[in-house]
């Protein structure tokens, strides 16, 4: 007799010496038993999917791409003189953490762990050959598809510190946040943790990625201190078109950052591309209009930063909303956004490219607007369940004070150890010749 079918006779006889309603029949327990057996043995186990294999392939790919058009993203919105050093900041981060996800950080992410951390099972990948899958996909693809975006994450928080911190402390910067912060949030949302199994929705890095870079960038911008003249002098941007150009790798990239969370090449991949594309046109859309109502000129900067903040914020929610929330969600995400590169004047922090405002207060919206509206894969405050929306928002809280918390001591330890500003003269000659001994222009 096989052992499934005996265990589900066992079962049968143990509900019988139990007190019941009524009397189970022999015959009843039986054939349940004989069609759990069936379903169970029924059930194929996991086998490699070459479709979903080559999509996921194809999105890591666009995902990686995301992390150089942040380098021209961000390269175009600083002064000239500092133009290699904000590209270094995005191509190192592709080198550090490259290294660092594939040794530790991978399986501090997705290891077995507990809540909090996940453990050292798949340190340096052991136990993980060609055969291995994760779902109808190699774990390999899957390792990579993830480490991209343990990649950009920190590479983000870079545009509130340029053209004043040490590139030896932002390269420890690099390895000690991804270490501390990013693994441990991923392992609580991602990885079978506390916030995923309290049932917080996070489709592709709302919290994860966007709001836990915006609030680790509050805290830098605030341990560094702001740049040499502002607010004073004019920090004026010195290559709209290469920003532009940033937007464009990054607005492509996102599609596989988005609809390559589904995991498959199948209908929801579809859902995430649509509303993907269709909030991120809708907050460059509102953005525009802001500016035009109150500054009388559609800037180049404001559109690109729109379709920027629509990404971030229907990030969380790309595979969870139908595309008529995701319009409005990107509608409203580019006001909210507008105002929140605003936060600065008025607390007085110098966020020198604007990622609080966008990542942190983006992150942050879309991550609530998706306890309210989600109707797919989960349900929303709009469609019943007031208790998502809670979740929602404890997990921006603990991301939030957490990631604060954690890079703010980061930051003191790097600053009483090595440094983390950069001499006055070398701010003012400029990062490009002083850090990295070249120019970006030598025409």
């Amino acid at each position: 007799m096989p052992f499934g079918f005996a265990r589900f006779i066992l079962s049968g006889f143990l509900k019988l010496l139990r007190p019941a309603r009524a009397a189970v029949p022999f015959a009843i327990i039986v054939s349940e038993g004989l069609a759990l057996a069936q379903d169970a043995a029924a059930t194929p186990p996991p086998s490699l999917n070459t479709g979903d294999t080559a999509w996921v392939l194809a999105s890591t790919a666009l995902v990686m791409l995301m992390t150089p058009g942040l380098a021209f993203f961000y390269a175009g919105m600083v002064r000239k003189k500092n133009v290699l050093s904000s590209c270094m900041h995005s191509f190192v981060a592709l080198a550090v953490i490259g290294v660092q996800w594939m040794i530790y950080g991978y399986t501090l992410s997705f290891g077995t762990g507990n809540a909090f951390i996940g453990d050292f099972s798949q340190f340096l990948l052991f136990g993980m050959n060609s055969d291995s899958l994760n779902t109808t996909i190699p774990t390999y693809v899957y390792m990579w598809f993830q480490g991209m975006f343990a990649i950009i994450t920190p590479a983000l928080i870079s545009g509130s510190i340029a053209e004043r911190m040490k590139f030896s402390a932002y390269v420890l910067f690099l390895a000690l946040w991804a270490t501390i912060v990013y693994d441990p949030v991923a392992h609580w949302v991602w990885g079978g943790g506390w916030l995923q199994k309290l049932g917080a929705l996070d489709f592709a890095g709302g919290t994860v990625v966007h709001f836990s870079s915006g609030v680790s960038a509050l805290a830098m911008a605030i341990i560094l201190g702001k740049r040499l003249g502002y607010p004073h002098e004019a920090f004026i941007p010195h290559n709209l078109s290469m920003t532009l150009l940033g937007a464009a790798l990054l607005w492509f990239g996102w599609f596989g950052y988005n609809s390559g969370s589904a995991l498959a090449a199948n209908g929801l991949a579809g859902l995430a591309f649509c509303t993907t594309m269709t909030a991120s046109a809708a907050a460059a859309f509102s953005w525009m209009m802001m500016e035009w109502i109150f500054h009388k000129k559609p800037s180049a900067l404001g559109i690109a930063s729109g379709l920027v903040a629509g990404l971030v914020v229907i990030t969380p929610a790309a595979g969870y909303v139908t595309p008529a929330w995701s319009l409005v969600m990107g509608l409203m995400g580019g006001i909210v956004c507008y105002y929140g590169v605003r936060i600065k004047l008025r607390l007085h922090f110098d966020d020198s490219l604007d990622v609080v405002g966008v990542h942190g207060v983006g992150g942050a919206f879309g991550a609530i607007c998706t306890g309210i509206f989600a109707s797919i894969g989960g349900t929303g405050w709009l469609y019943g369940d007031i208790a998502q929306f809670g979740k929602q928002v404890l997990g921006v809280a603990a991301t939030g004070g957490y990631a604060f918390i954690m890079t703010y001591i980061i930051a003191v330890v790097i600053d009483k150890t090595v440094g983390l500003r950069v001499d006055p003269e070398e701010e003012t000659i400029g990062l490009d010749r002083e850090l990295h001994g070249e120019v970006g222009y030598t025409f």
